[in-house]
């Protein structure tokens, strides 16, 4: 089904709540001032061979049927199921779903594929291949392909293999992607092994880091769709697409001491951090039963965090451990990401070390000290937070045999120099927040709810 820029426009117009495109069409739709010329405007400049008006022109039909892009753009077919083939010889998988790109070495792009693939393998005749070392249940159909372009050359292989309906997820402040099971299947229903319904993180650099998958159990088992993490506290934040009743949109706070990094979700236990879904308020105070009653867009809820009692579902799914009143719920909670003022490139951490704040690169104010028998004022060694300074040429005050004087005060004001503090840390165990907003300026969560049901690709 084509969508021209009219019926874009018409239909964002009618659902108030915006229309979520993905892939290149929503890009191009989006994008600043293409909407702005008519339809007639762009068949008009289609006969006379050229556009003139703003906007990008009208789309030209593909004779391949795959993509229609306006006049002076092109698409390139990386993958495609049943036709191109993995790196162990296997067909591409089918029902590629949510994506991400990343920075791989010289050079390189990857990409990793979710397949959102449901039930038996039997069911679908191109499942995702069961490589040995990657697979969670051999019973399941779906997982994720990783694809590396390099200077023209494609190769793919398996990221993960044995789960089920993966449908979207997010990527990582430290460049993995984390693939969320779109279902609640248990073991012994639909033909499966082991429990499904949760989060498995996939690293699409290290092979190695992927072998022996292990869920991240800890962010609990539902019908997952997007996870985004908060760079700065650690918490994560994760949507659910359910019915019956509506799904719930979650946050996980880490447990004190936690890390972020390569590899550091599976070595989580499965109770850790605290798991909580939310409760919204309006401005005037009242509860908010479900999201839907939001029909402005900008809308901002005042949020409160409710403890999930059973974030295994052992029993009740999750979204089901709750009363009318006690949360908030959302039809087709979809795509999220996290966005915190400008648009600004975060480090990349080293593995195993604590994620940082950007470096701020201000101006530190120096003062220089009196000269006392022509010696100037130099710096002191840079010190953590916290510790005491250190000069070599002169005892530690805890050293013994050491005098407490006034020359003593006298070096240290001479060797010392007034720096200023930036900014305040803030640590993943930080719980404040729990009395918030959904959208406030430092920390802003996004939420697009899809216009209708999702088909499959």
């Amino acid at each position: 089904m084509s969508l021209t820029r009219r019926d874009f426009a018409a239909k964002s117009a009618i659902t108030g709540a915006g229309v979520a495109l993905a892939g290149t069409v929503g890009a191009l739709a989006t994008a600043p001032n293409a909407l702005a010329a008519t339809d007639v405007e762009s068949e008009g400049a289609e006969i006379a061979g050229a556009h003139h008006g703003v906007g990008y022109g009208p789309l030209i039909p593909d004779p391949e049927g795959l993509l229609a892009l306006p006049a002076g753009f092109k698409y390139r077919v990386i993958t495609y199921s049943g036709k191109t083939k993995l790196e162990s010889g296997e067909f591409t998988p089918s029902n590629h779903d949510g994506t991400a790109t990343f920075c791989g070495p010289r050079g390189a792009t990857l990409l990793v594929n979710n397949h959102e693939l449901k039930g038996p393998r039997a069911n679908w005749p191109h499942p995702v291949p069961l490589t040995e070392g990657l697979v969670y249940d051999p019973a399941a159909s779906g997982g994720c392909t990783v694809v590396e372009v390099r200077h023209g050359h494609v190769a793919e292989w398996v990221g993960i293999a044995g789960t089920s309906t993966n449908c979207a997820g997010g990527s990582t402040p430290w460049g993995t992607w984390l693939t969320g099971e779109e279902t609640e299947d248990k073991a012994g229903q639909n033909g499966m092994t082991k429990d499904h319904g949760y989060i498995f993180e996939v690293d699409p650099e290290d092979r190695r880091a992927n072998r022996d998958p292990k869920p991240v159990k800890a962010f609990g088992r539902y019908a997952h769709e997007a996870v985004v993490i908060d760079p700065k506290r650690g918490h994560a934040y994760l949507t659910e697409d359910a019915s019956g009743p509506n799904g719930l949109l979650f946050r996980w706070t880490p447990p004190a001491g936690f890390h972020h990094g390569r590899g550091k979700l599976r070595t989580l236990a499965d109770n850790a951090g605290v798991l909580q879904a939310f409760k919204c308020f309006d401005s005037g105070g009242k509860f908010v039963d479900d999201l839907s009653r939001a029909t402005k867009i900008g809308t901002v809820y005042g949020v409160d965090w409710v403890d999930v009692p059973d974030r295994d579902a052992k029993t009740v799914s999750v979204r089901k451990q709750f009363t009318d009143g006690q949360v908030t719920r959302a039809r087709k909670l979809e795509g999220m990401w996290w966005g915190e003022g400008p648009a600004r490139r975060e480090p990349r951490p080293v593995q195993g070390r604590r994620l940082r704040r950007p470096r701020q690169h201000h101006r530190l104010p120096l003062r220089r000290t009196r000269h006392r028998r022509g010696r100037r004022g130099r710096p002191a060694p840079v010190r953590r937070h916290g510790e005491r300074p250190h000069l070599p040429d002169r005892p530690q005050r805890t050293e013994p045999g050491h005098r407490r004087g006034a020359r003593v005060q006298r070096v240290h004001r001479r060797h010392l120099l007034t720096r200023r503090k930036d900014a305040v840390r803030q640590h993943p165990d930080d719980h404040a927040g729990d009395h918030g907003a959904v959208e406030a300026p430092e920390a802003r969560l996004n939420l697009i709810r899809s216009p209708g049901p999702r088909h499959a690709s």
